[in-house]
């Protein structure tokens, strides 16, 4: 956060500030266990509660605090949601809402309310706390009956509520459902005037779904790109090209590092470590750095390197190189995936992805997986199918049509469920290639794709589709340092264009020097 001035015509910021230093926190080491605020932390009050319009109402309607762990994001929470519970900031018959992704990450918030509460006779007096265990989580205020709730993403929509004040604790770790729960809470709040409504969460990863929405609309105020007053981005973050491992970011990433919040000694450590193991190391950069990654915890490859890799190619440029097609078909469930590869002469190897997906239930799986399947449709990204599943007719028809416009050589298929249309395309002259997906054959596939992806080699247009599908893989790798891809969410993740990918990918790659992979004692590929 920056120095300038924050305005505060009626007082009410520093109003705000003067209640939260009047409460106490039974692990404060201030005299009285005053509630110890930091310089970082009243600028952010005073950006939430000082700005107002010409009416005296609060400017500011949401924050979007994004904030590594260890930075007591939750007891700065639970204070403001007593500044709305009891204090100046109160509204008559109030709901303050604490929601998490589960009832146990909902309670901490909870209790740290609570707690606050305990500490002063005067608050103990003028509320009445609901803390039994397996039930509902409340604390009421005797002044007037407001109440502060802790509810869980995981559970009920809450229609019906009409909340004053909601604190959005950890959006990231929010599962698909939470939508719901989200949108029944904003419903509910454009009932009342005055309200408020703080995400106070580490960063995530991924590019889709509700957390990454709301972090990329709050960076694009931040940027000026979107130009909202209402909402109050404040996000400690990593500016681009920042070195991980250099502790002046750590610094500047961690306002709390100053005061005593973190053990600096132990970052050190964590960082030594996970130098030498990749899952350690994007666990440091997202939780103690918010490093946002838009993929799993193992990745395949360094989506750095993929995304230094995107270029503006003509497809006519293509036309006249060797082409490789990677088909990854499934009825239904996963999407199915064509994915092309090209070897140009100077080693690159431009790709292009093509998606299916049925239309019944598209609504459905929209909502579950919190992707924007329509959007995409609408984009041109992704084509719908008629019916209950991806056809078979419809896959050989586009893979038809690539040909008709490009050099194939080879079109590499999964046999267990495409054999009759791979028969079906041969008989129209396409060079069909079975490609079995067991690890002697899959594993030196992900080797290639690896190599083109780290090496810079891949030429891509930024498919976001393609992208999401690379983000849902989580490489497993032997002692051998073969390299395997399992879905990081089996119940909502697709890896089909990755898959796809491999395959095409490590036939254009194959074609570098007339070599193959897949063949000897122990290859399962067979040609038509």
């Amino acid at each position: 956060m920056d120095e300038s001035p924050i305005p505060d015509p009626l007082g009410y910021g520093e109003r705000a500030v003067t209640f939260l230093r009047r409460l106490r926190h039974p692990a404060s080491t201030a005299p009285n266990n005053a509630f110890q605020l930091t310089p970082w932390q009243e600028r952010i009050v005073r950006a939430i509660y000082g700005p107002r319009d010409e009416d005296g109402a609060r400017i500011v309607t949401d924050v979007f605090l994004l904030i590594p762990r260890g930075n007591r994001k939750t007891s700065l929470a639970a204070a403001l949601a007593l500044l709305h519970l009891l204090g100046p900031e109160r509204l008559p018959a109030g709901q303050i809402i604490f929601a998490a992704s589960d009832r146990e990450q909902a309670g901490i918030g909870f209790r740290e309310a609570a707690e606050i509460v305990q500490c002063d006779k005067r608050l103990i007096n003028a509320t009445k706390i609901h803390d039994q265990f397996n039930a509902a989580k409340m604390i009421r205020s005797e002044i007037d009956g407001s109440t502060l709730k802790a509810i869980a993403s995981d559970g009920r929509a809450q229609h019906g509520t009409t909340p004053t004040f909601c604190l959005i604790d950890e959006i990231h770790a929010w599962r698909s459902s939470g939508r719901d729960l989200w949108e029944a809470l904003q419903s509910g709040m454009a009932k009342r005037a005055g309200g408020l409504t703080i995400i106070a969460t580490t960063a995530g990863r991924g590019r889709e779904g509700l957390a990454a929405e709301r972090y990329a609309y709050a960076r694009k105020v931040a940027t000026g790109e979107v130009q909202d007053p209402s909402f109050l981005p404040i996000l400690f973050e990593p500016q681009e090209g920042d070195d991980w491992t250099d502790e002046e970011v750590w610094h500047r990433v961690n306002p709390g590092l100053a005061f005593g919040f973190l053990d600096a000694k132990k970052l050190r450590i964590d960082a030594k470590r996970a130098r030498d193991d990749p899952a350690k190391m994007y666990e440091f950069r997202q939780f103690h750095l918010n490093f946002w990654h838009g993929n799993s915890r193992d990745p395949l490859f360094s989506f750095e390197a993929y995304d230094a890799c995107r270029f503006a190619t003509d497809e006519a440029d293509l036309e006249d190189l060797p082409c490789y097609l990677g088909i990854d078909y499934a009825q239904s469930g996963d999407l199915a995936a064509v994915v092309a590869a090209w070897r140009a002469d100077d080693g690159t190897v431009p790709i292009r992805a093509w998606f299916f997906v049925q239309s019944e239930g598209l609504e459905e799986r929209e909502r579950l997986e919190d992707v924007p399947y329509r959007r995409w449709i609408t984009d041109g990204l992704v084509i719908e199918v008629e019916g209950p599943v991806v056809t078979q007719e419809a896959v050989q028809e586009l893979v038809i049509e690539i040909c008709a416009r490009h050099d194939v050589h080879e079109a590499a298929f999964d046999p267990w469920q495409f054999r009759r249309a791979a028969a079906e395309l041969m008989q129209e002259g396409v060079p069909m290639l079975e490609m079995r997906q067991g690890p002697a054959t899959m594993g030196p596939a992900n080797g290639e794709l690896i190599r083109a992806a780290n090496g810079r080699l891949l030429r891509h247009d930024g498919n976001p589709v393609l992208r999401n599908h690379f983000g849902g893989v989580a490489a497993k790798r032997n002692d051998t340092g073969m390299v395997w891809m399992t879905k990081a969410d089996p119940k909502r993740g697709h890896i089909d264009g990755a898959v796809a990918a491999a395959m095409a990918v490590s036939r254009a790659m194959a074609a570098e020097s007339n070599r193959s992979n897949y063949t000897g004692a122990n290859a399962e590929i067979f040609s038509f």
